[in-house]
C-alpha cells in the first residue's frame, strides 16, 4: 500500500478535500487508533474518539499546518480519550491507564497545587528536559508507558526484555524524574 506524504496530506485539508480524511486514516489510522484503545477499555469509545480525532484533525487543519502530523494527531486521539476516560471513570479507578497513572503519582504534585504554582508547559519542559537526560531505552518506555499507554508487557516486547526489566527500569526512571523536579523546584 503506498501512502501519501505528510506534506500532501496537510495539502488535501488545505484544500478541504475529504479524501484529507482518507489518507490520514490509511496511513495513521493504526497509531490513532492504538493510542485510543490504550486509554480506553471500552472498543466502542476508542472508536468514537477515533473518530472525533479525525473531526479534530480537519477543524484544526488549517490553519494549523503540524510537523511532524502523526504526533499531532495522536495527541488529539490522546486529549480526546484522556477526556472521555475522565468521564467513564469520575467515580471508580480501575483501568490500566489509571495504573500507568499511579505509576506517576509520586512524580508530581497535586493537579490544584501544580497548576497553581507552575504553568502545565513549565512542568511538561521539565519532563522533555530529564528524557534528554536519559538513555534512548529508558525514554522509549517511558513514552510508551506514560505517552501512549502502553502495557509494560507490550513495552517488554517491543524492547525483546522481559517485562521485569521494563518495570524495573521505569521505576528507575520514575525516580530520576523526582530528583529531577526536586533539582529544578517543581516538586
Amino acid at each position: 500500500m503506498t501512502y501519501l506524504d505528510d506534506r500532501e496530506i496537510i495539502a488535501l485539508f488545505y484544500a478541504r478535500s475529504e479524501q484529507a480524511i482518507e489518507e490520514l486514516k490509511k496511513k495513521h489510522g493504526a497509531a490513532v487508533g492504538k493510542v485510543a484503545s490504550n486509554i480506553l477499555i471500552d472498543p466502542q469509545d476508542a472508536e468514537e474518539c477515533v473518530n472525533d480525532t479525525y473531526l479534530g484533525a480537519w477543524d484544526t487543519i488549517p490553519p494549523q499546518n503540524p510537523e511532524p502530523l502523526r504526533t499531532y494527531v495522536c495527541k488529539i486521539a490522546r486529549n480526546l480519550a484522556l477526556k472521555k476516560h475522565q468521564s467513564n471513570h469520575a467515580v471508580k479507578r480501575n483501568s490500566s491507564y489509571d495504573a500507568a497513572l499511579d505509576e506517576l503519582e509520586d512524580c508530581f504534585r497535586a493537579a490544584e497545587t501544580v497548576e497553581s504554582l507552575f504553568d502545565a508547559k513549565e512542568l511538561s519542559a521539565a519532563v522533555s528536559r530529564f528524557l534528554d537526560t536519559v538513555s534512548y531505552d529508558d525514554r522509549f518506555i517511558f513514552v510508551r508507558r506514560y505517552w501512549y499507554a502502553d502495557a509494560v508487557t507490550n513495552i517488554a516486547a517491543m524492547m525483546h526484555w522481559g517485562a521485569h526489566k521494563v518495570s524495573v527500569r521505569l521505576s528507575r526512571t520514575r525516580k530520576q524524574l523526582r530528583e529531577y523536579l526536586k533539582k529544578e523546584g517543581l516538586l
